[in-house]
C-alpha cells in the first residue's frame, strides 16, 4: 500500500486565506449571510420582557429619523444606516442591527394601539432592534453608538459615522440611553414625557440634557 503524507498549509497560506475570510466577511457594514459573523433573519417582534425598558415615544420620535437621514461622516462621504447595504432588515449586512425603513409612525393616543398591537408594528420593530444595541444608562458601553463612533475596540463595517459625542445626533441616542423610564413600567410609560420640551411627546421637542 502507497503512504500518503498530509500535506501542511505553510504560516505564510494560512495567514493569506484568514486575511481573505476576514476581508469577506466583513465587506459593506457587516458580515455576509452564510457566515458565523452574518446578518440574522429579518426583525421579529417579540412580547414584552422583564427589565428596565428605553421610551417608545422617544425612539419614534426622535431616534428613528437618525437612522433614515443622510448622513455626513467625518470623511466627507454620506452614510444612511437603514440603506440597503447596511442595516435595512430585508437586504442590509450590518450584523444584528436591522431597520425597516418604511416603518410609519404609531399614533399612542388612539386607544385601540394598545401596547400589544404597537408591538407588531414596523416601528417597534426598528425600537426592539435599536434597543438590543444597548446598555440601559451607558452610552458609551452601547453598540448603537459605540460603533458609530469608532469606541474602544468596537468595529463598525460602515466606518466611522458621527465625528464626536458633540454631534446632535449622538446627544439625541445618548439622551435616550441615560433616560429609562422608571422600574416598573413599559416602554409606553407617559413618564417619557419629560424627556420633551415642553413635556409633552406630541408638540414638545426632543430633551438632549
Amino acid at each position: 500500500m502507497k503512504k500518503y503524507k498530509t500535506r501542511l498549509t505553510s504560516p505564510r497560506a494560512m495567514a493569506a486565506l484568514s486575511g481573505l475570510a476576514l476581508a469577506t466577511g466583513l465587506a459593506s457594514c457587516g458580515g455576509g449571510g452564510g457566515s458565523p459573523l452574518g446578518n440574522p433573519s429579518t426583525i421579529e417582534n417579540p412580547p414584552g420582557g422583564g427589565g428596565q425598558k428605553l421610551s417608545f415615544i422617544y425612539y419614534q420620535k426622535c431616534i428613528n429619523p437618525i437612522f433614515l437621514a443622510k448622513l455626513t461622516n467625518p470623511s466627507g462621504a454620506v452614510n444612511t444606516c437603514s440603506a440597503s447595504g447596511c442595516h435595512d432588515t430585508v437586504t442590509g449586512t450590518g450584523g444584528a442591527f436591522r431597520l425597516v425603513p418604511a416603518a410609519t409612525a404609531v399614533d399612542l393616543t388612539n386607544p385601540a394601539n394598545t401596547p400589544d398591537v404597537v408591538r407588531t408594528s414596523d416601528m417597534y420593530k426598528n425600537y426592539y432592534s435599536a434597543h438590543g444595541e444597548v446598555v440601559n444608562g451607558s452610552p458609551t458601553n452601547s453598540k448603537l453608538l459605540a460603533k458609530p463612533l469608532l469606541i474602544g475596540s468596537f468595529f463598525h463595517g460602515g466606518g466611522q459615522i458621527f465625528s464626536d459625542a458633540n454631534d446632535p445626533n449622538v446627544k439625541l441616542i445618548s439622551y435616550w440611553i441615560s433616560h429609562p423610564v422608571p422600574t416598573g413600567q413599559d416602554e409606553f410609560s407617559s413618564a417619557a414625557n419629560v424627556m420633551f420640551t415642553p413635556p409633552d411627546a406630541a408638540t414638545g421637542t426632543c430633551n438632549t440634557q
